[in-house]
């Protein structure tokens, strides 16, 4: 089974079953049938190999972005440019994945980035409140209540093709922390490396967003 497979089956199985806390909705697009099939495209694509990868965890997804498209920091636009599979999403840009591409484009474009590393998300299911995105840290019981959901998402990818040597963390804070501490108790990496996430730097460090995707790429071990 390539990785793509397992990949998709992971993706298709996602559910979580503890009770939501009042007023919070889950984010599911692999239970759209056309959200699944550009997952279907995009990861026999990139990943119908049976290569290691290297895993990068952002939060969870946010409603323009994967939870649109299915897939991590990639939105309808990107997906269509960078990536060349044409969509009839509203095409919508996230913030956070336009620091990713810009990042991506610099290692070398969606094609090498992808051959060395797998993006998702420590919840790879979205919340929103009041119509908004919401993190799975924002509430203590919305967090206590996806914990186990988490822990099972990482058992799923760390057992794939993923190198547990290390791990990248999209997020010094919270998410930081809140992987150490599963890390810790679960033993999946040796090493997980914290990122700065990418809403903070195009929110409040744009004229810097240089100095952070060379942040990224030494981090990443990559050189031209």
């Amino acid at each position: 089974m390539v990785l793509a497979d397992r990949i998709l089956k992971f993706y298709k199985s996602l559910e979580i079953t503890n009770k939501i806390p009042g007023g919070i909705g889950v984010m599911n697009p692999y239970q759209d049938d056309y959200a699944f099939s550009l997952c279907e495209r995009f990861y026999r694509k990139y990943y119908s190999d049976d290569k290691e990868r290297t895993l990068l965890l952002g939060i969870n997804p946010g409603r323009f972005g994967s939870g649109t498209t299915g897939i991590s920091f990639t939105d309808p636009i990107k997906l269509e440019k960078d990536c060349e599979i044409p969509n009839t999403l509203i095409k919508k840009a996230e913030l956070s994945a336009d620091f990713i591409y810009k990042m991506i484009i610099e290692y070398g474009g969606a094609k090498k980035f992808y051959q060395h590393y797998f993006i998702s998300a420590i919840s790879p299911l979205g919340f929103i409140k009041a119509g908004k995105n919401i993190n799975y840290y924002d509430e203590p019981l919305l967090q206590k209540a996806v914990t186990p959901f988490v822990i099972q998402s990482l058992d799923q990818l760390a057992s794939m093709k993923m190198n547990r040597d290390k791990c990248f963390c999209i997020g010094e804070g919270k998410n930081f922390i809140f992987l150490q501490k599963l890390n810790q108790e679960n033993k999946w990496f040796k090493e997980i490396i914290p990122l700065s996430h990418p809403r903070f730097i195009m929110q409040y460090k744009r004229k810097a967003v240089d100095h952070y995707i060379m942040d990224y790429l030494g981090k990443l071990n990559y050189s031209k």
